[in-house]
C-alpha cells in the first residue's frame, strides 16, 4: 500500500468516526432524556447502547491510525493485521449484543407486568434513532467500500444493527401503546437472530483472514490469467495469497526461458508485479520467484555444487588443455539436475578452422566425463557457438 493510499483509507477512517462520535453521543443523550420523559425502559437502554458505541468509534479511530501505517521492522508487510482484529473484535461485539437483547427479550416475554406503558415521545425518538443509524450505515459502507477497509465494512454493519435495534424498540413501543405487550419481545428476538447471523460473517471472515486464507478460486484464476499474458512468461506454479484488512498479498513462481539474462528475468518479474498491482484490487504486495524450470515438485538442482565450487572442478579438469587457459568468461546453467557449460574465448584464439573449434569443445567435454553433474560444454569466439 503506497503513501497516498494509506493517507486516503486514514481521512476515510478519521471522517467516518467523528461523524459517528457525534451521532452517538447526541443519540444515546436523546434516547435516555426521551426513554425517561415518555417511560420507555427499551427506549432508555437503547439509549445506554448508542453512548457505549462512543468506544467503538474510538477504538476504530484508534486502531484505523495504525492500521494505515507504512511497513516497518517490525511489520515488514505492514499494520493492515490490525483492522481484521478489530473486525473481529466488532463482530464479538455484535454476538454479545444479540445474546444481550435475546435475553432480555425472553425475560419480558415472561414478565409481562414489568413493561411500561410509553408515551408518544418514545416513538419519535426511536424513529429519529433508525433514521440516523441508518445514514451511518450507508455512509461508513461507502467509505469503507472506496478505500477497502473491512473495518469500515464492519464498523458499518454495526451501525446497522443499532438501527435495527431502534427498530424493536420503535415496533416495540407502538405494541405496546396499542396494547400487544409482548410484541416488542417477540420482534426482538427475531431482530436478535438477525445481528448474530451479521456477527457470525464478520467473525468468521477475520479468523479466516487471520489464519491466512488466500483469495477465491475465481480471483486466483484471473491472477494466473494476468501473470500468463505477460510476455516471456511460460507458465505458473506456487502461487500463494493472503489477506490483509481487505487487501492481499501474492508470491509466484514463474517459469521463463531458462538462458535468459538475470536481468532479463527481472524485467520480467517487474512487470508482473506491476501489472497485477494494477489489474487486481485486492493486491499491494507481490513477491516474484523467476524460475528456469518447473520446480512445483521441488527442484532438479539440489545439491549441485555452487559457481565458486564448480569452477574449481572445471579448472583442475582442464589443467591439461593449453588452449582452455585463453578463456575469458564462463557461464553456468542449472537445468535438469546438471550443470551446462558455456566458455568464451577472445577471437583471437580462433585458428579459423571449424575443425580446430570443435576439437577445443570436444577435449573440454571429454575433461568432464568423470564430472557426472556437468552434462555439456558450449565454446563461443567472438560470438560464435561451437
Amino acid at each position: 500500500m503506497d503513501a497516498a493510499t494509506r493517507e486516503r483509507r486514514y481521512r476515510a477512517i478519521t471522517r467516518t468516526s467523528v461523524v459517528a462520535g457525534v451521532a452517538n453521543l447526541f443519540l444515546g443523550i436523546f434516547k435516555i432524556g426521551a426513554g425517561i420523559v415518555g417511560q420507555s425502559y427499551a427506549l432508555i437502554v437503547d439509549g445506554i447502547h448508542s453512548l457505549s458505541d462512543l468506544l467503538s468509534d474510538f477504538v476504530v479511530w484508534f486502531v484505523g491510525r495504525k492500521a494505515t501505517r507504512a511497513p516497518d521492522l517490525e511489520h515488514p508487510y505492514g499494520h493492515a493485521r490490525y483492522e481484521t482484529v478489530v473486525t473481529l473484535v466488532l463482530g464479538i461485539a455484535l454476538a454479545v449484543v444479540a445474546i444481550s437483547i435475546t435475553y432480555d427479550a425472553v425475560r419480558r416475554l415472561f414478565e409481562p407486568d414489568t413493561l411500561l406503558i410509553p408515551g408518544v415521545i418514545a416513538l419519535w425518538a426511536a424513529a429519529l434513532s433508525i433514521l440516523i443509524k441508518e445514514a451511518l450505515y450507508w455512509y461508513t459502507l461507502k467509505a469503507g467500500e472506496k478505500v477497502g477497509s473491512t473495518m469500515l465494512r464492519a464498523n458499518a454493519w454495526h451501525h446497522r444493527t443499532d438501527a435495527i435495534s431502534s427498530v424493536v424498540v420503535l415496533v416495540g413501543v407502538a405494541g405496546s401503546i396499542a396494547g400487544l405487550n409482548y410484541l416488542d419481545a417477540v420482534s426482538a428476538i427475531l431482530v436478535a437472530l438477525m445481528i448474530a447471523k451479521i456477527a457470525w460473517d464478520l467473525v468468521w471472515e477475520a479468523i479466516r483472514e487471520l489464519v491466512d486464507t488466500g483469495l477465491s478460486r475465481e480471483r486466483l484464476a484471473k491472477v494466473q490469467d494476468t501473470i500468463r499474458a505477460v510476455p516471456g512468461v511460460r507458465d505458473v506454479h506456487m502461487l500463494r495469497t493472503r489477506k490483509l484488512g481487505g487487501q492481499a498479498a501474492a508470491d509466484v513462481h514463474v517459469l521463463v526461458d531458462p538462458r535468459l539474462s538475470v536481468s532479463e528475468g527481472h524485467m520480467i518479474s517487474q512487470i508482473v508485479e506491476d501489472r497485477l498491482k494494477a489489474r487486481i484490487d485486492e493486491i499491494i504486495d507481490v513477491t516474484v520467484h523467476i524460475d528456469p524450470e518447473d520446480d512445483e515438485d521441488g527442484s532438479r538442482s539440489v545439491g549441485l555444487p555452487p559457481r565458486a565450487e564448480a569452477l574449481d572442478h572445471l579448472a583442475r579438469r582442464w589443467a591439461s588443455i593449453p588452449a582452455a587457459a585463453s578463456r575469458q568468461r564462463i557461464v553456468l546453467h542449472y537445468l535438469d539436475g546438471r550443470i551446462q557449460v558455456e566458455v568464451y574465448f577472445p577471437l583471437s584464439a580462433y585458428s579459423g578452422r571449424e575443425t580446430d573449434a570443435q576439437r577445443l569443445a570436444d577435449d573440454l567435454s571429454r575433461a568432464l566425463i568423470s564430472e557426472p553433474v556437468f552434462e555439456r560444454v558450449t565454446i563461443y569466439f567472438g560470438g560464435d557457438a561451437h
